[in-house]
């Protein structure tokens, strides 16, 4: 990777799977490699599924916004405001 990106975007939800959708174009491609395992390209977007169990742990729902970034090499996924705990 050349270096450090962050991105926010919104939780979607395709075919009843939570995903962000991150536009290659817009800096998506900056997370392809920490990405594999977990995404695909698909019509000019990063498409990476969150897994149910990982939305329960970052209280993340549809339509909420995620920062996304590549530190250290890795996929860093937080809710920019986290759902309260219940």
């Amino acid at each position: 990777m050349d270096g450090f990106a962050s991105l926010q975007g919104p939780v979607e939800k395709v075919d009843g799977n939570l995903v962000l959708r991150i536009p290659l174009a817009a800096g998506g491609e900056e997370f392809v490699e920490c990405s594999r395992g977990v995404s695909e390209i698909k019509d000019g977007y990063l498409v990476i599924e969150i897994k149910e169990w990982l939305a329960g742990v970052l209280r993340i729902e549809q339509g909420d916004l995620v920062s996304v970034n590549n530190a250290d090499g890795k996929l860093n996924i937080t809710p920019v405001n986290p759902r309260p705990v219940q």
